[in-house]
């Protein structure tokens, strides 16, 4: 079956107002949630325009918040760990048995990263505990305190024996 000049002229026609019409339909809808994404874009920026922070201030608000350095190979994050860590616990006043380096276990499947954990034990004061753990956020390459353990002696109520476990991660 052949089509004459004058079906496919009627066909190239109805094509051509099916595709307008589903543009039409379709058209507005996306202009119309284009111009609100556009207004909700200038109001936020009109926002932070509007949002003055003095430079002193801001340097202040970045010095609270903590630094976190990216993770090294085990062998170097071990050591710049524990140098920290040992120059936290001296600057605090804590006498303690030697930093002993725990195993590293995997955190989670695929993403390449270990938490390496390190051990002290030691008797310190209450004063010098609370100098110590204000102090731990200045460690650039602490995660987090896995465990801490007190134990106040009857006799000498002043002195704490404390067992404190912290961890970092490694590559």
């Amino acid at each position: 079956m052949k089509l004459s000049q004058r079906d496919k002229r009627a066909l190239k026609i109805g094509t051509v107002g099916a595709v307008a019409i589903l543009a039409l339909t379709f058209g507005t809808k996306w202009v119309g949630h284009w111009s609100e994404v556009r207004e909700s874009i200038a109001a936020k920026k009109a926002t932070l325009k509007s949002i003055h922070v003095d430079k002193a201030e801001q340097e202040r608000l970045m010095s609270m918040v903590p630094v976190f350095e990216t993770p090294q190979d085990e062998e170097k994050q071990k050591f710049l760990f524990r140098e920290k860590f040992y120059e936290q616990l001296k600057k605090a006043g804590f006498k303690g048995e030697p930093i002993k380096v725990l195993r590293a276990k995997k955190v989670q499947a695929g993403t390449g990263y270990r938490l390496l954990g390190l051990q002290t034990r030691g008797k310190c004061n209450f004063e010098q505990m609370l100098d110590l753990l204000t102090n731990l956020n200045e460690n650039s390459y602490l995660v987090a305190i896995e465990e801490m353990r007190m134990e106040c002696d009857p006799k000498k109520r002043r002195e704490f024996k404390v067992e404190l476990t912290v961890s970092t991660f490694v590559k």
